[in-house]
Formats: structure tokens, C-alpha cells, sequence
């Protein structure tokens, strides 16, 4: 549309039509406020030539816009993304007010140019102006400081900004409140955010939202859900969309489904809009919490699916092994997008599907997606799986070459990939390379030297750890503990295992295993039975391996019996628990009781799964499975191993490798 054709679409009597018309003509005096409607409307309503034509004829008649003006055109440029040129208006105009700052503030943010936003802001505030911010000129600042990319800086500035309100009276302002609440959400201050929730007088609906999303957003799901029912209890007030997802989003990581359909109900009790993102937020909900069926009868009701409804239903998919339906699902999506082959993906990795990846990842980059941190974090635990360093560190080396290295996700996969094939240095200089440790890459660590057998380094990084101020979770506690199993060192495990309420962790079954499990191979199976008696929750199967495992180094047949008669109650068709037993009872001499354990097994029709290893060579991957005769280099590696075998029978450990052997498969 062009200014003769803007000009016969509105009535002559109007005000836009008076200013068109004085505009066309060139008339004098100009209706500066008449002009500001007539590119406000054009703005509205997208129309960014007619409204650039005319500003052309306003320069053409050397209008100097003021602030009323100049804010209208600065509105109208950033809406149609000419920064620059909204930036040039913005510097002639002769005296500015805070309007005028307002405009150009809501044009940086509305265009994400937070750094010159904060820059203008503090501007503003400079000794040298007498403009001074208001309550628009905060939120707007606000909106920007929260989507700064350094934490430290915009936490900093942001107290400075509250400061400031509370000086200036603005603290009382509710909008200036909620802009608030959701940054200190997004810089993960949330007891902040709660202070200022807690000291606003009045509450809106935003005000709620912002602070039952920010808890939702940051994983304090339960507090989420307390908020949400004193929203709902104490005041009455009725929740919208941006509630229900917010609610939603914590009920489905609770996997809390009776409340999640409580607060679906209420939604179309009170006739809430289902909107598109409220719907996604549904079918996620349901999907997680297991209700795939009702999930899905919400996707094929939904008329206009995006690739959020399809990711959230292919994952849900995945989390509870439907990896068929999933796949199926994935499929038929007509367009996808990166964040549907990164649920596609990492659902595969989870249910172990780990050759299909390589085919699906190799289809992706085909298809022109990039793989992202998330694949990246996705794929690594295939190449720990096959043991192919070289894979591991082409993805290590993709990931510096596009950014993703400083990733912490992807720290902590590397550090798992590396131990897992071998290469602990490598998974050490990762570590180290790490400038922020959080709790995760710790426990990364820790547990690659645990899976090593180096208890002496494992314990040494979890006083590194400690002494660095770093608050050690369960997952961190297992792997400790698990490495002094693998040596049986008592008195750490115990020191280790005592200090855990310090840190305000509760003993686990896994816990206990461990310190079962160290006890048993330091010899101490009593202490290992006492231990297990006076647990205050239910031993399971991995207590009693442990035990039983003891019970094979010292072969202790009375300790061997009693955890292999509890683990045939709970892992009735585990083969490696026969095995176990009979051993023990093979060198105890007790041959018949080895021969029932050994028919037992038969008899239910239990076979041992061979062992599997994979080695990578000039050829390629190349697998290895017990007895097997159908390697390509099978007669070379016999002959190589019947070589070591003899080694082994000068040294006198053959008899007892070769009778295990008869006992297990005879």
C-alpha cells in the first residue's frame, strides 16, 4: 500500500485523514499529534511503507519531530527491524524526555540488542541528563538484563535496578514487581524473586504466573505446586493458559498424574483457552506420567500438530519403551525440525538402540541439520557403548570447532565416554579444562576413576570436591563409595558413608550396597550381615550380590547360601547368581551341592549371555563374543589364546580357570 492509496482507505473527516491530507499538500502548521496517530496506526498495522513515506515527506518539509513524534517514527523502525535509522532519529532529536528514551529502550529489546539497551539505560540515568527512568523504562531494561548472556553482570545490574525503583518509588508498581520477578527467575535467584512476589500488595495474574513459572522454569516443581494451590485456596483467583502450563510442566517431571488431570479439569471447568501451547503442555504431561493412551487421543484430536506435539508425543514414547510407535510416529511427521531428531535420537540412546543412531544421525546431517549441544550430549554414551575413542574424539573435536565444549552436559559425557574406552587421561584433562565444576561434572570424574579401580584418586577429587564448596548429591556418594568397594576400603567407605546426613543426604539401598559390597571384599562378612540386618529399608538384589560376591572371594558357602537363597526370590532367572554360587561351592569341594545349582539353572532353561567385547582395528569395529568361530581372524586369535593359556598353566592358575569353566558349561 501507498500513501495516495493510504489516504482514500481512512475517512477525510478523521484525524489520520486531516494529516494525510496536510502531509499530500505540503500545508503548514503541521498536526504533529495527528502525524504521530497516522504512523501509529500504520505501525499497527504493518504497513512500514507508507508510514517511511510519510517520514520522507515530514524531512521533505523539514519537520524536527519532538519527543511525541519522534517516539511514534522510533516505535515504527524498530518494528520493521531499521535499528540504524531508528538510532539516527533517536540522536536529532534537540531535547529529549523519557519518552523518547522509552521508544528507543522498546526498540533495542523488541530486536533482542540487549547490550546497547543496558548501555542506553545507563545513559539515561547519567548526571548529565535530567530525563529520568520510569516504570516503563524498568520492565523494559528488565526484559533485556534477563536475556543478557552473563549471569554475574545482570545479577549485579538488576539489584542495582531494584535499588533504584525502591528510591524512586516504584517498588509499589506492579508491573515494575512482575519484571522483576522474572528476571531474578531467569538469573536463578529465586528466593529474591520471592521477596519481591511476597511484598506486592496487590497481586495480578502476572504477578502469579511469573512466579509459579519461575519455580516451574528452574525445577523447584513442588514449590511450584505449593504456589499454585495458595493461588487457587486463598484467593480464588483464576488461573490462564500460562498457569496451566507453567503447573503442568512441574506435575509431568513429578510424574504427579492425579494432580496434573486435577488442574486439566479445572482448565475446562472455567472454559480456559486451550491454545496451541497449552495443549502441547497436555500431551507432554500425560505422555510422561505413562498415560500414552489418553496422550494420544489428545495428539489425533489436535487439528494443527507442530514439532513440539510430535517431540513431546515421540518422547513420551521413548521414556516407557514404545520404541516401535515412536518410531513410527517420527515417521510420518511431514516436517521436522532439529528438536524433533534430538527427541528421536535420544529416546534411541535410551533404549539401547545404539546401532540405529549412527544410520538416523548420518540421515539428519543429510537432511541439513547440524547436530547442537543436545545431540551431542545424546549420542556420546554409543561411543562408550562400542568403546570407539576415535568417535568419541571426532564429537569432542565438533564440539570445539562449533562452541559446544563449554557445554556441561557435554563436559560430563566426555569424561564418561573417555574412562569408559580407556583414555582416563583424557577424561582427566577434560575435567580440568572445565572452568565452573558443578556437582555433575564432579561425580563424572569421580566415577570415571571408581569404574578404574582407583579408589586412592576417586576418594582424593571428592575432597577436592568438598573443599571446594561443592555440595555432594546421592549419585555422587554412590560413585565414591563404589570405588572403595572395588578395594575394600573400609574405613574410608565408613567415614564417607557416616558424613552423608552433614550434607543432608539420605542412605539409599545403592548406599548400602556399596558399603555391603566393601565390607564383603575386605573379608568383614559378618559385619557385612549385621550391616544388612539393621538396614532401614528393604534390602534388594544388589545388596545380596554384594554379599554373595563377598561370600565367592573368601568362599564362604554358609554367607554364599544365605544371599543366593534371597536373590532366587528376587532375580529368579539372573544366570550370573548360579554361576556364582556354584563356584563357591565347586571349591569348597562340595560337588554334588555345585551339580544341583548347575541342573537347577539347566532345568529352567537359564544360559549364561556370552561375553561380547568390541576392539577398534585398521579394519574398522570389529566385535569379539565368547566361543565364537566365525571371526575372520578366529584361528589366529585361538592360537594366541591357547599361547597365553599355557603361560597361565605354568604359573599354576590353569586348573582353577579350566574347572570353572567345566562347572559353568559341561
Amino acid at each position: 500500500m501507498t500513501l495516495p492509496q493510504l489516504r482514500a482507505s481512512v475517512a477525510t473527516n478523521s484525524s489520520l485523514g486531516v494529516a494525510l491530507a496536510a502531509l499530500t499538500k505540503l500545508d503548514y502548521p503541521i498536526n504533529y499529534q495527528a502525524c504521530g496517530h497516522c504512523i501509529q496506526y500504520c505501525s499497527d498495522h504493518r504497513l512500514f511503507l507508507p508510514a517511511k513515506q510519510i517520514h520522507t515527506r515530514l524531512v521533505l518539509l523539514d519537520v524536527i519531530p519532538d519527543n511525541f513524534l519522534g517516539s511514534k517514527l522510533l516505535s515504527l523502525y524498530a518494528r520493521s527491524g531499521d535499528l540504524s535509522a531508528a538510532r539516527r532519529l533517536f540522536d536529532n532529536i534537540p531535547r529529549k524526555n523519557t519518552f523518547s528514551f522509552n521508544a528507543m529502550l522498546f526498540a533495542y529489546s523488541h530486536q533482542d540488542r540487549h547490550i546497547e539497551a543496558i548501555n542506553l539505560f545507563y545513559l539515561m540515568t547519567s548526571a548529565t541528563l535530567t530525563v529520568k527512568p520510569d516504570n516503563f523504562s524498568l520492565t523494559s531494561i528488565l526484559k533485556s538484563l534477563s536475556s543478557h548472556a552473563w549471569p554475574l553482570l545482570r545479577t549485579g545490574a538488576g539489584k542495582e535496578i531494584q535499588a533504584f525503583s525502591i528510591r524512586h518509588g516504584f517498588h509499589s508498581d506492579v508491573f515494575v514487581s512482575n519484571a522483576l520477578i522474572t528476571f531474578y527467575s531467569r538469573v536463578d535467584e529465586l528466593s529474591l524473586a520471592r521477596k519481591v512476589f511476597d511484598g506486592i500488595h496487590v497481586k495480578d495474574i502476572v504477578s502469579w504466573n511469573s512466579m509459579i513459572c519461575g519455580y516451574s522454569q528452574a525445577g523447584e516443581w513442588e514449590l511450584c505446586l505449593r504456589l499454585y494451590e495458595k493461588m487457587a485456596q486463598e484467593l480464588r483467583l483464576l488461573p490462564n493458559g500460562l498457569t496451566i502450563v507453567g503447573v503442568l510442566q512441574a506435575c509431568s517431571q513429578l510424574k504427579d498424574l492425579m494432580f496434573g488431570m486435577e488442574v486439566h479439569k479445572l482448565a475446562i471447568e472455567n472454559g480456559i483457552q486451550i491454545d496451541a501451547s497449552l495443549w502441547n503442555a497436555l500431551i507432554g504431561f500425560y505422555a510422561k506420567c505413562g498415560s500414552l493412551t489418553y496422550a494420544r487421543e489428545l495428539f489425533d484430536e489436535m487439528t494443527e500438530k507442530d514439532e513440539i506435539t510430535y517431540g513431546a508425543m515421540i518422547s513420551g514414547y521413548m521414556n516407557y519403551g514404545c520404541v516401535k510407535e515412536g518410531m513410527e510416529l517420527f515417521r510420518e511427521m511431514g516436517k521436522t525440525d532439529l528438536s524433533t531428531w534430538n527427541a528421536i535420537i535420544s529416546g534411541l540412546v535410551q533404549n539401547s538402540c545404539y546401532t540405529e543412531v549412527v544410520g538416523l544421525l548420518m540421515q539428519m546431517q543429510a537432511e541439513g541439520f547440524r547436530p547442537n549441544a543436545v545431540t551431542l550430549a545424546s549420542v556420546l554414551p554409543i561411543f562408550s557403548y562400542f568403546s570407539n575413542l576415535v568417535g568419541g574424539k571426532q564429537i569432542h573435536c565438533y564440539a570445539i570447532r562449533n562452541d559446544y565444549d563449554r557445554n556441561i552436559y557435554i563436559r560430563t559425557a566426555l569424561i564418561d565416554v573417555y574412562a569408559k574406552c580407556g583414555f582416563l587421561d583424557g577424561a582427566r584433562l577434560v575435567f580440568l579444562g572445565t572452568p565452573i565444576r558443578s556437582v555433575i561434572v564432579w561425580t563424572a570424574i569421580i566415577s570415571a576413576y571408581a569404574a578404574h579401580g582407583d579408589a586412592d584418586a576417586a576418594v582424593s577429587y571428592f575432597s577436592k570436591m568438598l573443599k571446594d564448596g561443592i555440595q555432594p548429591d546421592p549419585v555422587t556418594f554412590t560413585a565414591v563409595l563404589a570405588a572403595c568397594a572395588h578395594v575394600g576400603a573400609v574405613v574410608e567407605a565408613q567415614r564417607i558413608f557416616d558424613s552423608m546426613p552433614l550434607y543432608g543426604v539420605e542412605a539409599t539401598v545403592e548406599h548400602y550396597a556399596c558399603l555391603i559390597g566393601t565390607l564383603s571384599r575386605a573379608g568383614m562378612l559378618s559385619e557385612a550381615i549385621d550391616l544388612v540386618s539393621e538396614m532401614p529399608v528393604e534390602p534388594n538384589a544388589k545388596v545380596w550380590g554384594a554379599l554373595l560376591n563377598g561370600a565367592a572371594i573368601t568362599c564362604d558357602v554358609a554367607v554364599g547360601k544365605f544371599a543366593y537363597d534371597h536373590l532366587l526370590k528376587i532375580e529368579p532367572e539372573n544366570t550370573g547368581n548360579y554361576i556364582i554360587f556354584a563356584n563357591i561351592l565347586a571349591r569348597a569341594g562340595k560337588w554334588e551341592e555345585a551339580d544341583k545349582v548347575r541342573n537347577k539353572m539347566k532345568t529352567m532353561d537359564l544360559n549364561k549371555v556370552p561375553g561380547c567385547s568390541w576392539i577398534e582395528t585398521t579394519y574398522g569395529m570389529i566385535s569379539f563374543v565368547a566361543g565364537d568361530t566365525l571371526n575372520w581372524k578366529s584361528e589366529e586369535i585361538y592360537e594366541i589364546l591357547d599361547s597365553l593359556l599355557g603361560l597361565m598353566r605354568e604359573e599354576g592358575y590353569v586348573c582353577r580357570v579350566e574347572f570353572e569353566e567345566e562347572i559353568i558349561f559341561t
